[in-house]
């Protein structure tokens, strides 16, 4: 894990901490190899919900750790570990590159699995995933990037999964309005690996990790990925 100066971190804890409100956003806090490099720290308040309006949650890769991707995202003035794209974090996202796409990008839905786990608390619109629930990942098809019933020609990923990654899963808007072919599909974010191996351009977290961000995101949420 990459050093973080004890100092620093604390401070940002401390003002984070004085936020009256349940909702705590961070802005231009970058997490990356060298520590915290803090460039504002700002808050803004919403009455008492717990959703953020304006939340703002930057990613920036902590670097290639034994072979692996790592990123850290910074929540309720936490650090949390999350693994990235094999290939790092790039801007100009191209289908199966490996990427996590650059930009800030809202969520649209979450999906989970009820055999799996409890249904989530969040603001956002929360769908179960059923057997036969698909996303096409084939830029030569009509229905490229949505979600879609199986079975289906067409190159596409399954969402009911026996490893568990899609177990719970937050779908958001990359590449969707509009859609572009081969400029990326089912950028999600999504339960780890155990040993937090790269994702193919996903952001993955631990499933209580992921819980926890649930509770505070919104449609309005923003996810600043940089």
């Amino acid at each position: 894990m990459p050093y973080v100066p004890s100092r620093q971190a604390k401070r940002i804890r401390q003002a984070l901490s004085t936020c009256e409100t349940k909702v705590l956003p961070v802005r231009d806090v970058i997490v990356n190899g060298n520590g915290v490099k803090k460039k504002t720290l700002r808050t803004e308040t919403h009455g008492k919900s717990r959703f953020a309006s304006r939340l703002r949650v930057a990613m920036r890769p902590a670097g290639h750790l034994h072979g692996r991707q790592r990123g850290y995202l910074i929540l309720d003035g936490r650090l949390i570990p999350v693994a990235l794209g094999r290939t790092g974090i790039r801007a100009d996202k191209r289908e199966g590159d490996g990427a996590t796409p650059r930009g800030t990008w809202h969520a649209r839905e979450v999906r989970y699995r009820a055999d799996r786990g409890p249904r989530p608390i969040t603001g956002l619109p929360v769908l179960r995933t059923r057997r036969g629930d698909g996303w096409c990942d084939d830029p030569r098809d009509g229905r490229y990037n949505r979600p879609v019933s199986l079975p289906m020609r067409a190159s596409h990923e399954e969402m009911w999964r026996d490893d568990g990654l899609y177990d719970l899963v937050v779908v958001l808007d990359h590449n969707s309005r509009p859609r572009r072919s081969r400029r990326g599909s089912a950028v999600f974010l999504h339960i780890a690996r155990g040993t937090f191996e790269p994702t193919a351009g996903c952001v993955a977290f631990r499933p209580t990790d992921l819980r926890r961000l649930l509770a505070r995101l919104s449609p309005k949420t923003a996810i600043e990925i940089k």
